[in-house]
């Protein structure tokens, strides 16, 4: 250890919750229900997107006519009582992921561009909001990925410089958020794998929670 790393800040979606599959499956379903057919790989294109980014981008799709948030509205509704009924699964290696790095003194942070009510019913709901210092959420920024707010606000309330923290994210517009903050960029791809743009911005990448994990000692 270098002792140059002294916070990770983690996204959420995706990333430590599989709950990418699921924002996909019901934002096609909500956006259905109002005569839009969207799919996969629209969702993919308003991935951790702030709604002032996405907007224009559906709208550019679809037509002036779609109303976002009506369809976001929509999905959050669908989701939640998906949730509620069958609850939420953990990315594997998580829990391990997160024992290790506290028990190494590590300050942790959540940024995610969901809401802070449902940022914290997620992480209760995986048992895991205990081992985060500081939540900073869409709700809480001016400006949204890909802009580089919310992960400078999170490394503020860590009380640390962005240059000594590591963003860990499963996104491209997710990873270039942190790395225009200063953070070092490390990329954990869920549905989809980085471009060479992307792969520019990386300081490491690795195909699942546990292998970064195992990799801690070099890491940090």
């Amino acid at each position: 250890m270098n002792g140059k790393i002294r916070g990770i800040i983690f996204d959420m979606d995706g990333l430590m919750l599989d709950t990418e599959k699921l924002l996909t499956q019901f934002w096609c379903e909500a956006a259905q229900i109002y005569g839009f057919m969207m799919t996969k790989q629209h969702v993919l294109g308003i991935r951790s997107l702030a709604a002032k980014y996405a907007i224009p981008h559906l709208k550019g799709i679809f037509g002036e006519e779609f109303d976002y948030y009506a369809v976001r509205a929509k999905r959050i509704e669908l989701m939640n009582a998906h949730i509620q009924k069958y609850g939420i699964q953990k990315k594997s290696g998580l829990d391990e992921l997160l024992k290790n790095l506290s028990e190494r003194r590590i300050k942790l942070a959540v940024a995610t561009a969901t809401d802070m009510k449902r940022t914290v019913m997620y992480l209760e709901k995986a048992g895991v909001i205990g081992f985060f210092d500081e939540i900073v959420t869409g709700d809480m920024i001016k400006n949204g990925k890909p802009e580089p707010d919310i992960y400078i606000a999170a490394a503020q309330k860590l009380g640390l410089p962005c240059g000594d923290c590591i963003a860990v994210e499963d996104s491209p517009n997710g990873i270039l958020s942190a790395y225009r903050a200063g953070c070092k960029p490390v990329m954990i791809p869920d549905l989809s794998q980085p471009d060479e743009q992307t792969k520019a911005m990386l300081y490491s990448r690795f195909d699942s929670l546990g292998e970064l994990c195992s990799k801690l000692d070099v890491l940090l």
